[in-house]
């Protein structure tokens, strides 16, 4: 069965979304996740309950070809390896891979792996990020395993993107609902070039009385419904997310980092204040080609005017805004260990704060 997105509710976003309103709108662009959720009860290290899992994002077909690429660290309470790499060259090589905050090191381990065949026999700095997962997942258990990476790698696929409680996000919680995945994308008009922006969110943080949909401080209107937490480690309202931007559009990695700062507005949007101990961290890249290198080592690449951007730094803000408000819309209640339940926003009672500030469309 299709799950509901935010549009579905009618609740109102600006700019004109894709065909899928999904990173994947971006031609090339390949989405995977694996899922783990097993066991329920008690929590047992090492044994569960099990919330957790890996999502993959593959920038184009051809991994062998590196694109250019770019990140921006909001508030720097987490982590996302390969950036240092990634800042130094501007290209991005191979997939990004996002999961839990304690199962970066086996992610990177089997990305490296899989790249050697799929990228380059070389390859050795992926990029893998992560969100805190410990309020309904045994995080410490080490479930996540070299298979699960490889299952979410060669799961990765065109077309609709799986949203909430999916892959990496499976365990997260966004503003005190449930969260997890989300994407949305933008098309930017003819007369600025007809190119698309996607946003892929793993969403996990926020403060529930600062959530603000659609300009409505729904936080507000529904103070209940907060997570049950009875035993174990806590996310709180200081977590983090992580955001990838995928473009169509040529851009230099120095123009791509502008891309990823404005992820920030879209965050701050829907509430996020990039609290002190968040980890906000987001990364852009252009599937747009350079050409080969000629007989004197010169490749050619493109790039768009900066007096042409603002379309494109307006399409981040509000993809990103649309792909957490998908997140939250998506994801489903879940209860994990110790019996902790974090609950999914209410699709009646968010339509109906909506509707009391007349920002439902449809009435």
């Amino acid at each position: 069965m299709t799950k509901l997105r935010a549009r579905d509710l009618g609740i109102p976003f600006e700019g004109k979304p894709g065909p899928l309103n999904a990173i994947t709108d971006i031609a090339g662009v390949r989405v995977g996740h694996a899922t783990l959720i097993t066991g329920d009860g008690k929590l047992i290290v090492g044994q569960g309950p099990v919330r957790t899992g890996v999502t993959a994002i593959l920038p184009r077909d051809d991994l062998t070809e590196s694109v250019f690429g770019a990140w921006f660290t909001l508030n720097g309470c987490g982590e996302m390896t390969g950036t240092t790499w990634l800042e130094e060259s501007g290209f991005l090589n191979g997939p990004v891979l996002i999961t839990n905050t304690l199962s970066v090191s086996v992610v990177r381990d089997a990305a490296i792996r899989w790249g050697a065949e799929h990228v380059s026999p070389w390859y050795s700095l992926p990029v893998v990020a992560e969100t805190w997962d410990g309020t309904l997942n045994d995080i410490r258990g080490g479930h996540v395993k070299p298979e699960h990476v490889q299952a979410a790698l060669n799961d990765a696929s065109l077309g609709p993107v799986a949203e909430g409680n999916v892959g990496g996000g499976t365990g997260m919680m966004c503003h005190d609902f449930k969260g997890g995945i989300g994407t949305s994308s933008r098309h930017v008009t003819e007369e600025n070039g007809a190119f698309s922006v996607g946003v892929l969110v793993q969403a996990n943080h926020g403060d529930r009385e600062n959530l603000r949909i659609a300009g409505v401080l729904v936080g507000q209107e529904i103070t209940d419904r907060m997570p049950a937490v009875h035993a174990g480690e806590t996310d709180g309202p200081t977590s983090s997310i992580i955001a990838i931007v995928a473009t169509d559009c040529p851009l230099l990695p120095h123009q791509l980092k502008r891309l990823a700062k404005r992820v920030s507005l879209g965050v701050g949007r829907v509430g996020g204040m990039g609290e002190s101990f968040s980890g906000d961290i987001f990364l852009a890249f252009s599937t747009a080609l350079v050409s080969e290198e000629n007989e004197r080592g010169i490749q050619t690449a493109q790039m768009v005017s900066h007096y042409r951007m603002d379309p494109l730094l307006t399409a981040t803000v509000q993809a990103t805004e649309e792909a957490i408000v998908n997140a939250l819309v998506a994801a489903e209640t879940m209860q994990g260990i110790n019996d902790n339940i974090v609950y999914a926003i209410p699709h009646d009672r968010l339509q109906n704060a909506l509707r009391k500030y007349n920002r439902l469309i449809g009435g």
